[in-house]
């Protein structure tokens, strides 16, 4: 018991680090505490994740529930999650019962990492380590998120995503561009906009065929 116990404190202060380390308005320890949903809810979500695992009924439920009022954030005890999860913002986040989260992940507001209707066994998606998943995402279905996949905000994804991939769009399009910074940092919010490529490329194929065309009339 002091071993878990032990290792559930190690947990909490790694989720109080990279409160710090990701969000630049956390400015001391008081503040994190009272004022971040995100950390109240993975706090109560490892309590009770424990509880389920124990197989004593009921009980984890009942926490989830109770959070979920509180905190707006709703994850099931049954979901799996790593270290150094963080949930920016947090209302309306609503993670399924057979979710699986790796470590250094980050999901901001109104996230659904559901299922796609009544089917047993694994249906929720696998999350890799270091993804991020922007506002209003959805990922949806037993489908594996690779390592440093960038989900853009509103996006649907119902398909399987390759590690280093940015999503966006519904339903979720694959770009694969890895967008860094000066210091080597995968940019999630900046987002390629497959839609418009495409248009520009038709654009520039139409404008092709019409200086064609010119030129078998002139001739």
């Amino acid at each position: 018991m002091f071993k878990l116990l032990k290792r559930g404190i190690i947990k909490v202060k790694e989720d109080i680090q990279v409160i710090y380390d990701k969000d630049p308005a956390a400015r001391n320890i008081l503040e994190v505490l009272l004022c971040y949903p995100g950390l109240h809810a993975l706090i109560a979500y490892r309590f009770a994740h424990r509880l389920y695992k124990w197989h004593i009924p009921l009980i984890p439920r009942i926490i989830s529930y109770i959070t979920r009022i509180i905190t707006g954030i709703e994850i099931h005890p049954g979901a799996k999650i790593g270290r150094r999860f963080f949930i920016d913002h947090g209302e309306g986040v609503v993670i399924g019962e057979t979710t699986t989260i790796g470590d250094d992940v980050l999901i901001y507001q109104q996230v659904t990492l559901g299922g796609t209707g009544k089917e047993h066994g694994k249906r929720h998606p696998s999350l890799g380590n270091n993804v991020i998943v922007g506002a209003g995402a959805k990922i949806l279905g037993n489908i594996s998120i690779g390592d440093y996949v960038r989900v853009g905000a509103g996006s649907v994804v119902v398909e399987d995503v390759p590690e280093y991939s940015t999503v966006v769009g519904i339903p979720g399009r694959i770009v694969h561009r890895k967008i860094r910074d000066k210091n080597g940092v995968l940019m999630h919010n900046r987002i390629p906009d497959p839609v418009r490529c495409e248009l520009n490329r038709l654009k520039y194929e139409v404008q092709e065929l019409k200086e064609k065309l010119q030129k078998l009339c002139i001739d």
